[in-house]
């Protein structure tokens, strides 16, 4: 993601157009997702306080100045090796969710980012 961002924004920048950056926030969890709306207007959409969850981790990134953020369940389940690379930034509380949850990142040094 981070290569191909930077790879947009130098195209982007080099013809005077606006480039972006991405905040991203991890998390696992059940949801309800499909298509809401009436038959004049669909919309495939997720639901449910994992998706709220996510949001919440994802609009920390600026806080933290970190663009990618994951849960301590998104954590747990990843593969040990993969752990290996994740460094706590904290814990926070997280507006509506019950309780103070640790994120992670990626460390640069060992993801070699």
């Amino acid at each position: 993601m981070r290569e191909r961002v930077a790879a947009l924004n130098a195209r982007r920048a080099a013809a005077g157009l606006p480039v972006t950056g991405v905040y991203l926030g991890l998390h696992l969890g059940e949801v309800f997702y499909g298509n809401i709306g009436s038959p004049d207007r669909l919309d495939f959409t997720v639901v449910g306080p994992a998706v709220n969850e996510a949001s919440r981790i994802a609009a920390m990134c600026r806080s933290v100045e970190r663009d990618v953020l994951l849960s301590s369940a998104f954590a747990a389940a990843a593969r040990e090796e993969d752990r290996a690379r994740l460094v706590s930034v904290g814990r926070y509380a997280l507006r509506g969710v019950a309780r103070a949850q640790e994120l992670f990142t990626l460390d640069r040094m060992r993801s070699g980012q």
